[in-house]
């Protein structure tokens, strides 16, 4: 793996990267370094978070100067429940290609209208949820329905993962192979090779 700052490796063509957490404080500050460095660069972003993760996130939003309810009111952030979207697609038990489509692009094609143009930083937990429930072939499928979409719309992906959810070595590298870039506990991104 190669290791390059966020900034630098978002320029690239695709990034998707992944970030195996421990604790939700941890994940919660991984994800607002991800959207604060995505403000400042003029990108919008999407979060599709958890309910126990929503307002962790927001307090940490506001407490580095991310002036939620403005960023919340001028769309410059969208918030999305995890559980609701993942509904929104999900088909006996996978996710199914055309409503995946059909939920998440207009998501980030309003979100690309606050700052036309710009990469959309887009963070989900609706992979995690999928591996909570012992779905790992879905959240497998997701990861590549998220991939391909990745061929005809902009946006940068930060997935994350509770290390709680793996028992075996195997899931963490078959997560990992979804992913481009796989992101350190100090923002650093590693490329995945």
């Amino acid at each position: 793996m190669t290791r390059r700052r966020r900034s630098e490796v978002l320029d690239a063509h695709h990034f998707h990267a992944v970030r195996f957490y421990k604790d939700s404080r941890e994940l919660c500050d991984i994800v607002a370094k991800f959207i604060i460095e995505g403000l400042h660069a003029g990108q919008p972003a999407v979060a599709i978070v958890t309910t126990e993760h929503r307002g962790t996130l927001l307090d940490l939003l506001d407490e580095r100067g991310a002036a939620v309810e403005t960023i919340l009111d001028n769309g410059t952030l969208r918030l999305f429940d995890a559980e609701a979207t993942l509904a929104e697609f999900m088909n006996g038990g996978s996710p199914d290609p055309a409503r995946f489509r059909r939920a998440v692009q207009p998501v980030l094609a309003s979100a690309a209208k606050a700052r036309p143009g710009a990469v959309v930083r887009a963070y989900g937990e609706m992979v995690n949820i999928l591996w909570q429930r012992g779905l790992g072939s879905a959240a497998t499928r997701l990861e590549t329905l998220w991939n391909d979409l990745a061929r005809t719309e902009n946006f940068a992906l930060l997935c994350g993962y509770s290390m709680g959810n793996f028992y075996k070595d195997a899931a963490v590298g078959e997560i990992t192979r979804q992913h481009s870039h796989l992101l350190a506990d100090t923002g650093e991104a590693a490329t995945i090779n």
